[in-house]
């Protein structure tokens, strides 16, 4: 094996190439010294000299070729001739190998040290380097060392751990004292839990079948599926959990919500967990929550500047109700956290009412719904207005008397946020009225809807450009209010980075209407029709569909993704026809 070297120290071959100053490298050693970085990470991280051009010129010195990877579809097999624990310390990759040789990525091919330790675990073949970007590495790892060949390691383990022959009893299983940890079905969790953050799940869904065990977890929105024949080890997963979370363990025909924390690759992760009794034993169900991160402010959101601009206005005024709105999931919670941490002054009492409480926030008492001592919404809210309070959060608009005492509560001098499950900004106010509050209440407390979505982002490694069918485009012009014809649209092709399904991530789209005095006067009429008129005709209402098109014109997403959210294809029918006619 060759081993490349530099002729001369990093930094004094980037000073004499002046790529660098003097000045800068002296600044970079006095940093190197302080965190024990690489000179090269410190440059990087300094803003001297971008990754690009640091691993060209390395490329250059050591005369090795700069690779890519971004575009390559890597083979999850060929990547774990390097176990993981190596690969992440060294930061290298095997791209290619046969039985010869093997193509090994680093971000600092100019390690010899790392070099020397990866040859022996690649032997007998030659090792063939290649110069890559690091963040490259580091997704790549994220993408490829997932831990489905441990889960299922894992769950074979525990079964045979049983005799196969008589029924599977959960009660053999040892989950306290000193061993606990040394548990096979506690390695089992700790490997699902690992490979749902590496893979930025949101929740894990356990679903014992008649035959198999389905392992399924939501990213970005969509579910990804892994199938265990060894059905028999879900009810040892269940006890665990209810142990983990405090829950009635001898309880399995009822439903059952708790909750646990769990350290996961250093990060602290909130679980709620919900159970359900089904055919074949019991689904769990569990959101994850990354705690470590903090509350988002609402700059972190997403919202467009504009409406950000309008919606923090909002939250300015010292009474009134705002409700987010949208289904499970969609974010409507970072919102109301996001907003909470903007009031959170020494100047302001905030109460909430939630269920359950999410995220743990300093100055705010934050107070647990608990229905089986009937501390329900309305019990808090009734008891929360007596408290004092400046600003209130109901997590949740439910029934009919926790919604008239949040509008009442509005009505006599506090901010009130909430929450409700309907489908755009303008339905909420008619469900509220559909739940039995009188019209002249919702008016005169109502101040702001905000309804939110979650939509897929396209990759930015391997979008393309994408022409819409003519019946999408005509739809999309439509839905615009302007011909279309001519704008570009971008959809994604699928690559390593994004696990080849062309999205990664996700975005929030809003809609926001206030209210103005025509809304409230139909409201007042409880004439709902007029309400929905006179808010679509509203000039700066613009709905989730059209929000998301705005997102499709700057490339960031589909136009799959902006017809999800079209709630009834028959309007854009119309809107695309006048459109047609108007130009005739």
């Amino acid at each position: 094996m060759i081993r490349p070297k530099l002729k001369k120290r990093l930094g004094d071959l980037l000073v004499d190439e002046r790529i660098i100053s003097e000045s800068q490298l002296m600044d970079a050693l006095a940093a190197q010294k302080q965190t024990g970085r690489k000179l090269g990470a410190t440059l990087i991280e300094s803003g001297s000299i971008t990754e690009q051009q640091l691993l060209t010129f390395l490329a250059q010195q050591l005369n090795v070729p700069f690779v890519d990877i971004s575009q390559k579809r890597l083979d999850p097999e060929v990547i774990k001739l390097l176990p993981e624990v190596q690969a992440r310390r060294f930061r290298a990759l095997v791209i290619e190998a046969d039985l010869d040789t093997a193509t090994v990525g680093m971000s600092d091919p100019a390690d010899i040290n790392a070099l020397d330790a990866l040859y022996p675990l690649l032997t007998p073949r030659e090792i063939k380097l290649v110069a890559v970007r690091e963040s490259q590495i580091l997704e790549a790892f994220d993408t490829m060392y997932r831990r489905t060949a441990d889960i299922e390691s894992f769950a074979s383990q525990l079964e045979e751990e049983y005799d196969t022959t008589a029924d599977f009893d959960v009660g053999g299983i040892d989950f306290g004292g000193a061993d606990e940890e040394e548990a096979t079905v506690a390695k089992l969790l700790n490997t699902i839990f690992e490979d749902a953050v590496q893979a930025r799940a949101s929740d894990i869904h356990i679903e014992p079948d008649e035959r198999q065990l389905r392992i399924r977890m939501r990213v970005d929105g969509v579910l990804q599926e892994n199938i265990l024949n060894e059905s028999r080890i879900a009810a040892a997963l269940v006890l665990r959990l209810k142990l983990m979370s405090g829950l009635d363990i001898s309880e399995k025909r009822l439903p059952q919500d708790g909750r646990c924390n769990v350290k996961v690759r250093g990060k602290s992760i909130d679980v709620r967990i919900s159970t359900m009794p089904i055919q074949n034993g019991e689904s769990v169900v569990m959101r994850l929550l990354d705690q470590s991160g903090g509350v988002l402010g609402l700059d972190k959101t997403g919202m467009p500047a504009q409406l950000l601009e309008r919606f923090r206005n909002i939250i300015k005024r010292p009474h009134g109700m705002i409700l987010v709105t949208g289904p499970t999931g969609s974010g409507k919670t970072t919102t109301l956290y996001g907003a909470l941490s903007e009031m959170n002054q020494s100047s302001k009492k905030i109460i909430t009412c939630e269920d359950p409480v999410e995220y743990r926030l300093p100055r705010i008492n934050q107070v647990q719904i608990n229905a089986k001592i009937d501390l329900t919404f309305s019990s808090v809210l009734r008891t929360a207005l007596r408290q004092d309070p400046d600003i209130i959060m109901v997590g949740e608009m439910r029934d009919q008397e926790t919604v008239e005492i949040g509008l009442r509560g509005a009505l006599t001098g506090h901010l009130v946020l909430s929450t409700l499950h309907t489908n755009d900004s303008i339905s909420s106010a008619i469900r509220l009225i559909d739940m039995n509050a009188p019209g002249y209440l919702v008016a005169s407390s109502l101040r702001a809807i905000i309804a939110q979505r979650l939509i897929r982002k396209l990759c930015a490694n391997c979008k393309q450009t994408h022409e819409p069918e003519p019946h999408e485009r005509l739809w999309l012009s439509g839905l615009a209010g302007t011909e279309l014809s001519h704008a570009e649209f971008k959809v994604g092709k699928g690559c390593q980075s994004c696990n080849y399904v062309g999205y990664k991530g996700r975005i929030g789209v809003f809609e926001l209407l206030e209210l103005d005095e025509p809304m409230m006067n139909a409201l007042k009429r409880d004439d709902t029709e007029a309400f929905a008129e006179h808010a679509k005709a509203s000039p700066h209402y613009k709905p989730l569909a059209a929000a998301a098109l705005d997102y499709a014109l700057q490339g960031l997403t589909s136009v799959e993704e902006v017809l999800k959210l079209v709630e009834n294809i028959a309007d854009l029918d119309t809107a695309a026809q006048k459109l047609q006619l108007a130009e005739h």
